[in-house]
């Protein structure tokens, strides 16, 4: 454990516009103790594979996997959360499908709108209640000038990222993470703080473990990501895929379109190199907000591989979830839950699809930028 030193935020909040929001929201760190996990330098580029990052025995649980699910289960021990999600009714809905539905009678107001049932509702991670309350952080992610990853009780490097619990988890092990640095919070999905996000997921080295983006939410003050587990694969990766980009570089990206799945899906992954991926699909993700096309990301497969799901262009608080467009979905009342049909949500995905003419330049469009990083 550790105590946490200011990182001198100030010099770039007053260039933010939410500055005394942000400065409120990051003060709180000055003086509380919580693990650092560091990580190594070891780069995972060259002839590096993500199966060698964390140097550990297959059957070995990984170090940074046990401290984030101790953490959480010990705030959930501590009646931290609004309900139990662990006693949450899951089914699996008839149909070639096979989606995922939640009873979860206790999620209301954070992710799904009161107006429009399981649509976006506006989030902005730098003023949760660990604002107020220090148990809601968990731990925080650096880098470190030694080669293997650690838990040390101190950190350098210029790279933090904090993570936080919901206290309204949609599973188990759900958590906001929230990429920052000592000079800047990230108000943009770039390379360097999808390479953190990225590599985090391959540090852990579960594969019950998924994270996810939303790109528009309103009024947000920075990037986060949300992340939980999932004992079972999400039905999307169960989904045939069509090549469409096959690297002819050993270290390069591998392109796929998801076949005969109602929303838009594009997967990328590559075994080599985190750096090329993580540069590749932020400089996408740039290309779509310019565009402004509507997406949402998951990371699955230990950080192997990305699935990009593409919206139509609509009203921001009418998008839906990353998780739901898995194939995810949570109901709050019995009835719904119980009279819920794989039509019903094939309908649901297809009404925010891309169209097919915008999903076939947005197809041409990664291609192009992944063959910059066929090497």
């Amino acid at each position: 454990m550790v105590t946490v030193k200011w990182l001198e935020y100030k010099s770039f909040l007053a260039k933010n516009g939410k500055s005394k929001q942000l400065e409120d929201s990051f003060s709180f760190l000055q003086g509380m103790n919580f693990p650092i996990y560091c990580f190594g330098s070891q780069s995972i580029e060259e002839d590096t594979s993500f199966e060698g990052i964390s140097c550990i025995i297959e059957e070995e649980q990984n170090i940074l996997d046990a401290v984030l699910l101790s953490q959480w289960e010990d705030r959930m021990l501590k009646d931290c959360f609004k309900y139990d999600v662990t006693t949450s009714e899951i089914k699996v809905v008839t149909g070639k499908m096979k989606f995922l539905c939640q009873l979860n009678e206790g999620q209301i107001t954070d992710h799904l709108s009161k107006s429009e049932g399981n649509t976006l509702h506006e989030l902005d991670p730098f003023a949760f209640d660990c604002v107020k309350h220090q148990e809601e952080l968990l731990f925080c992610l650096a880098n470190s000038k030694k080669a293997k990853s650690e838990l040390i009780p101190s950190a350098s490097g210029d790279k933090i990222c904090q993570r936080n619990q919901s206290v309204t988890p949609i599973e188990y092990g759900h958590v906001y993470l929230v990429p920052c640095a000592s000079n800047r919070l990230y108000r943009f999905l770039d390379a360097r703080s999808t390479e953190i996000i990225t590599r985090l997921a391959a540090e852990i080295n579960n594969q019950s473990f998924r994270i996810f983006y939303n790109c528009y939410i309103p009024n947000r003050s920075g990037v986060y990501f949300e992340a939980c587990y999932f004992p079972h694969p999400l039905p999307v990766e169960f989904r045939p895929a069509g090549t469409l980009f096959g690297a002819s570089g050993r270290r390069g990206i591998h392109i796929c379109s998801i076949i005969d799945y109602p929303i838009k899906t594009l997967s990328f992954q590559t075994t080599q190199n985190l750096k090329i991926l993580a540069a590749a699909i932020s400089e996408i993700c740039f290309q779509l907000e310019e565009k402004n096309i509507q997406y949402n990301l998951m990371i699955s497969d230990s950080g192997k591989k990305i699935f990009l799901f593409l919206q139509k262009t609509c009203a921001a608080s009418h998008a839906i979830s990353a998780w739901e467009c898995g194939g995810y979905f949570l109901f709050r009342n019995r009835y719904q839950f119980d009279q819920v049909t794989e039509d019903a949500m094939i309908n649901r995905l297809s009404s925010f699809s891309l169209d097919d003419n915008d999903f076939e330049a947005v197809k041409q469009l990664c291609c192009r930028i992944a063959s910059k990083f066929d090497v």
